[in-house]
């Protein structure tokens, strides 16, 4: 598989850079805990629960106020699959999806074991992290998906049915692949959220993320971004539900004053392209970050999903520095969340200062086994 374009890397580039890869994981997650708390509640119940003007602040979930879902967790291990495939194609082992695969069974470990299992050689860093053995509403669909180590392919999907949101909200790091071309951002999701599901709306769903994604972190607009999308799914097969509901998602923006009965009219199940549609509307109309954010929660939907993503979308679009502070202040697995960020920024830059022929960087290499 070719990258494509190789990014020439300035000083100024790399602080941008690395300031939108931090946005994205973090409000990611910031959105995953904002809707934790709500997520499958209609608005009337999250309403009789904290007041007429719904959530407006972190609200508790699974035992404390700014944990995040089994929907942070994934992104975290899809960043440290997509650190693994780069520090691996030093020795021509460079098949993207496995490394993606690899990264996965370990956060499936992370559903069953108590806590790090320090005879596993190959765990590597985040793995280690304990805060992350911990089961935080994963979908049936993702335990089963990786509940043995066979990978699911674009000919052989585990749960070819599937076409709920969960492989969409593990996607966003894939768009942070700079020096990548658009489509092949899209392949590579497509490819890895077969793993997992196997119906085309998931599939392209997370695809079209992955681009949007792309786009923002290369400081394209978001408009633009979703153009760009709606552009390399008109080549897919089966990619007119998607197209439809990002069209539609786009056409809401100009019909009102945003709020939940708009967000409600472009769906309110967890399908992933509905989803999707109610995320990048949410990002589009928000006055910023904080109400952008509160769009993507209050309503009868999957909450956590609409949020996690809103909250990517935007932080790739405004950088860390947008991000809500007290929310950030709150967040569970914050240090986790920019130490990885940082990591992935700086193999996207500098790698081969850690791994080459001429330079090994031990240390990265006991972070990141080759395995």
């Amino acid at each position: 598989m070719s990258t494509g374009t190789t990014a020439v890397w300035g000083r100024a580039e790399q602080q941008d850079f690395r300031s939108r890869v931090r946005g994205a994981l973090l409000g990611g997650a910031i959105g995953d805990a904002l809707g934790a708390g709500v997520s499958g509640l209609s608005l009337e119940e999250i309403r009789e629960a904290h007041g007429p003007d719904a959530v407006t602040d972190l609200v508790p979930a699974h035992g404390g106020r700014g944990l995040v879902t089994a929907v942070t967790q994934l992104n975290l291990f899809t960043v440290d699959g997509l650190i693994r495939a780069q520090v691996r194609r030093d020795i021509g082992a460079w098949h993207p999806p496995t490394d993606l695969h690899r990264a996965y069974l370990r956060w499936a470990a992370t559903q069953h074991d108590w806590g790090p299992d320090e005879r596993r050689k190959d765990n590597g860093w985040l793995a280690g992290q304990e805060w992350l053995y911990a089961r935080r509403a994963p979908t049936r669909e993702c335990l089963n998906g990786l509940g043995d180590t066979v990978m699911g392919t674009l000919d052989r999907p585990k749960n070819p049915a599937a076409h709920d949101a969960a492989p969409l909200t593990r996607s966003a790091p894939f768009g942070l692949l700079v020096g990548w071309e658009p489509q092949l951002v899209l392949q590579l999701a497509v490819e890895c959220a077969a793993q997992t599901h196997g119906h085309p709306t998931a599939l392209l769903s997370s695809g079209a993320l992955a681009v949007m994604v792309h786009g923002l972190a290369r400081g394209e607009t978001l408009d633009g971004s979703v153009q760009q999308a709606l552009a390399l799914l008109a080549e897919r097969p089966g990619h007119e539900p998607v197209t439809e509901a990002l069209r539609q998602a786009l056409g809401t923006v100009r019909q009102g004053i945003p709020g939940p009965a708009l967000i409600e009219s472009l769906g309110a199940t967890d399908s992933a392209e509905e989803v999707l549609a109610v995320a990048v509307y949410c990002a589009l109309v928000g006055e910023n970050i904080r109400h952008g954010l509160r769009l993507a929660v209050n309503h009868g939907g999957p909450s956590a999903a609409t949020g996690a993503l809103c909250g990517a979308l935007l932080g790739a679009l405004h950088g860390e520095t947008a991000l809500p502070p007290a929310w950030l202040a709150e967040l569970e697995g914050r240090a986790t969340l920019l130490e990885l960020a940082d990591d992935f920024a700086m193999e996207m830059t500098q790698g081969p200062a850690l791994h080459s022929p001429a330079a090994v960087a031990a240390g990265w290499l006991a972070r990141y086994p080759r395995g």
